[in-house]
């Protein structure tokens, strides 16, 4: 017997319509490239999704047609965050950051028919035109950047393209199974993958993001996406903000210390999510200017572990919140986030802190497991670890138009991660590592991951990463790279740092003290994550 409930689509512009029935004179804010502010709100973002939904048509958009987006967090990015599936097409975000034939690769592998692009970031296109073989106009909006010297072509102009385009309203009729959004990979290991997200996945997704013991987006918060909305839709955030009637700020490419701090303090943000390095570099700014800032409450962290210190430093210094997250691109990207139990309120700052630090519990919808070789789930008691594994709504079943089987799904319909993982009985993820970061020495695992957090803890590290070198004796063995605050002798460094891992890891794990090597700057992907590959690669070269 079914049930005499309603059989209502879950999709993308029931949440515009709501945000602009409900709260259409909440604010949204845009820091353009040339540092001024333009504001507008819902009310506005809807009559203006219209006229964009209608110059799509005019184009020739059809439903299931891939419009990619090369754009910084802007107004005129989360417009077509709507407009595009609401037309039943697909929302491709293009990663600004990727190398030019990652760029290409993407763009063709999606068969994409337009591109809209930031006018500053048009250049990038006009060399890579000849062998964007399927694009068939670029659409420039105006991000008030140095223009480049060439421009793609046939190019148009997009509030031109506006201005002339009818008003009149008509939203298709959408199943909510059908694609809204296509987001690739940052492509460390082999080509970038496409990750497919349907109406559904992304709606369900922005209602667990505003959860308040998820994200805890809600109409009194005013946040600050610095994650970017060219990969895994900014983490959700700006459906989760439209789905509350939030107050949502964009700052453009200006993501780092000073800039961010002056936004924060300008826009009163009570909210704000990014990756590990932005928090550090925006907490070195403020500490160097003795500076606070007087509304924000809370940072989501997220895309790497975030130093236990960083999270004990901003809650001291500061009195700001940080919550970490788990996710992946697959994941349409939230997994778990770490939030303390309200009996874990009572425990010692020391011991909330270590769980703080840990990735914490799945989000309502998201199932988790933890897997040995075998494919058999293991017991969540804090010390057994395997792959970290995860179903739900919003969980990918497979990579876009590969043309090979899917490797990623278990026979039980299990996602592999590829993260190395405990679970506490409370329910709690400790991610010890990925799989192939992972150090093994004489047949034992050493976790690159509790290594980098320590090491940080060094009072003159700014940043560390571990990597594993080849050894003749060993099999392999760590290596140990810091970036400093201060300018220090190596070799004082390396006594230091080895005597501070001495405390938590035993003597066959420890590196040597040529291993503990002090550099300008660790490598970074095109989300902000520490690149190991990179990494691994300068260490060979320096041994060479």
């Amino acid at each position: 017997m079914n049930g005499l409930m309603m059989d209502v689509p879950l999709t993308i512009p029931s949440i515009l319509k709501r945000a602009a029935q409900v709260y259409p004179e909440k604010e949204i804010v845009s820091r353009w490239s040339d540092g001024s502010i333009t504001r507008t709100n819902y009310g506005t973002l809807y009559k203006r999704v219209v006229r964009l939904m209608n110059v799509l048509r005019d184009l020739g958009v059809q439903p299931g047609d891939r419009v990619a987006t090369s754009a910084w967090n802007s107004s005129h990015h989360l417009e077509l965050y709507f407009a595009i599936p609401s037309l039943g097409a697909v929302l491709h975000t293009v990663n600004i950051r990727l190398f030019p034939d990652q760029i290409r690769f993407i763009v063709n592998h999606a068969e994409d028919r337009f591109v809209f692009l930031d006018r500053s970031l048009a250049g990038l296109y006009a060399e890579l035109q000849p062998s964007l073989t399927t694009v068939e106009r670029y659409i420039l909006m105006d991000d008030r950047g140095t223009p480049p010297t060439t421009m793609p072509s046939p190019a148009s102009d997009y509030e031109t393209l506006l201005a002339s385009a009818s008003d009149e309203e008509y939203f298709p009729p959408l199943e909510e199974n059908m694609a809204a959004g296509l987001c690739y990979t940052s492509g460390t290991t082999g080509e970038p993958k496409g990750t497919l997200y349907s109406h559904r996945a992304t709606y369900l997704h922005a209602m667990g993001a505003c959860m308040v013991d998820s994200l805890g987006i809600s109409e009194k918060e005013t946040v600050m996406s610095v994650v970017p909305m060219f990969h895994a839709n900014a983490w959700g955030l700006p459906y989760a903000c439209a789905m509350t009637g939030a107050k949502q700020v964009f700052p453009g490419p200006h993501l780092l210390g000073g800039a961010i701090a002056s936004l924060m303090e300008a826009e009163q943000v009570t909210l704000s999510a990014g990756v590990p390095t932005v928090w550090n570099i925006l907490y070195q700014h403020l500490k160097q200017h003795s500076q606070k800032l007087t509304s924000l409450r809370v940072i989501i962290s997220g895309g790497s572990a975030i130093p236990r210190k960083l999270i004990a430093d901003y809650e001291h210094d500061l009195g700001v919140e940080v919550v970490c997250v788990w996710g992946m691109t697959e994941l349409s990207p939230i997994g778990t986030v770490a939030r303390l139990r309200g009996a874990m309120r009572n425990l010692p700052a020391e011991k909330q802190l270590a769980i703080r630090a840990t990735q914490g519990i799945s989000v309502p919808c998201v199932e988790i497991a933890i897997l040995n070789e075998e494919g058999e789930s293991l017991p969540w008691d804090g010390e057994s670890t395997g792959e970290l594994a995860s179903k739900g709504p919003w969980v990918a079943s497979g990579y876009y138009n590969t043309g090979k089987p899917n490797t990623a799904l278990t026979k039980d319909g299990w996602f592999l991660t590829g993260d190395v993982a405990a679970i506490t009985p409370y329910g709690y993820v400790e991610i010890t590592d990925r799989k192939k970061d992972m150090i093994k020495s004489r047949g034992e695992w050493i976790s690159s991951i509790d290594m980098e957090n320590l090491a940080v803890e060094h009072p003159n590290v700014r940043e560390a990463a571990v990597v594993g070198r080849h050894d003749p004796v060993r099999d392999e063995v760590p290596v140990v790279a810091v970036v400093l605050n201060e300018p220090r002798p190596q070799e004082e460094i390396a006594r230091e740092m080895r005597d501070l891992l001495a405390t938590q890891f035993a003597n066959w794990q420890l590196p040597k003290l040529s291993d503990i090597r002090i550099v300008e700057a660790l490598p970074k992907t095109s989300v902000g994550k520490l690149d190991k590959k990179v990494l691994r690669v300068q260490i060979l070269n320096s041994e060479t």
